[in-house]
């Protein structure tokens, strides 16, 4: 992508002082509210404020709200997170002003691990219980990564992210990685385990699936793990989910076979008890989706009260048109 001369010299002049130069090495490393910023760089909350405002303007960071918070992250836009992490990827980490800001974040970061363990231990149980009804997780994990397959792509988009174990899971295929949770202690617990793996290249934000906060025809994959039993309308979740999808890009769904266990609906908030291959299929029919792949995980145990996890493919049927920048980009990544 060119720009103008004039745009070019502003969107330099954004980046060319110190303190927003390190708040750019800084949100490359992930999102930051102002005071996360504000605890690292050891300024004022209307200076760093400051910052953020021209560096919004030259178009290299974007805002979203999170509540009564507000978080900053790198550009969605291809050619400005090219630029910043180029301009990064320059400054030495060694430097004693970097180096500080780093021990500082690795702080704030330590911080939210705590916030995730203790909501964590206020809610394994309730997981365990669910998770000793059906298959390991690692069954299931090992077949999505060999379903997706080896070739990078582009973008990611988990909606319902949880944990963000699925970013985790892709983040070295794709190159831009997106997590959509309602919950706020869930993106804290999401937040944290990407920092622990050192995942940098995929962001989660709150939002709601039927209306997510990203653009339309602009996700490779898209997941959706165990959320779609808690929709009052999963037809329409799938619809939504697939109008983000690129022409010829795959929605992935894993989600329990249909199920007599009641104390879910009584217990854990689960709306609908499983789904058939049938209403799959059909669901993604009425999407512009072909299903391509079904896959079924036993329960571990032989017992009454159990569940089969299911994992549907779908394909976006509109044909990807031949784009020779983007299948440069896809050569230069495989």
């Amino acid at each position: 992508m060119r720009v103008t001369l004039d745009l070019m010299v502003d969107t330099l002049k954004a980046a060319a002082e110190s303190s927003r130069l390190r708040i750019l090495a800084l949100i490359s490393r992930g999102d930051l509210t102002v005071s996360d910023l504000t605890e690292i760089l050891n300024q004022s909350q209307p200076r760093v404020s400051r910052h953020l405002k021209l560096l919004l303007e030259a178009g290299l960071i974007e805002r979203y709200q999170e509540g009564s918070w507000a978080f900053f992250r790198l550009s969605d836009d291809d050619a400005a997170r090219d630029f910043v992490n180029g301009l990064v990827s320059r400054v030495h980490d060694g430097d004693p002003q970097i180096e500080r800001d780093l021990e500082r974040l690795a702080s704030v970061k330590r911080k939210r691990q705590e916030r995730a363990a203790s909501y964590f231990s206020r809610n394994a149980a309730s997981w365990d219980q669910i998770r000793s009804l059906h298959a390991p997780d690692r069954a299931v994990e090992a077949a999505l990564l060999k379903l997706v397959g080896k070739r990078p792509f582009q973008s990611m988009l988990d909606l319902g992210t949880g944990t963000g174990r699925l970013l985790e899971l892709f983040a070295p295929l794709y190159k831009r990685g997106v997590g959509i949770d309602m919950s706020r202690e869930m993106l804290t617990v999401a937040r944290a385990n990407l920092d622990r793996a050192g995942v940098s290249n995929a962001q989660v934000r709150q939002g709601d699936i039927f209306a997510p906060p990203v653009e339309r025809d602009a996700f490779d994959l898209v997941t959706m793990h165990q959320v779609l039993h808690y929709l009052d309308d999963p037809a329409t979740g799938i619809r939504e989910a697939a109008r983000l999808l690129r022409p010829s890009g795959r929605l992935v769904i894993v989600d329990f076979a249909p199920h007599a266990l009641e104390f879910l609906r009584e217990e854990h908030a689960h709306i609908r008890l499983g789904f058939s291959d049938r209403q799959i299929a059909e669901w993604f029919a009425e999407a512009g989706l072909d299903l391509e792949e079904t896959l079924d995980f036993e329960p571990r145990a032989a017992t009454e009260a159990k569940l089969t996890v299911k994992l549907w493919l779908g394909r976006d049927r509109r044909m990807l048109i031949a784009d020779p920048a983007r299948n440069a980009e896809q050569r230069e990544t495989a």
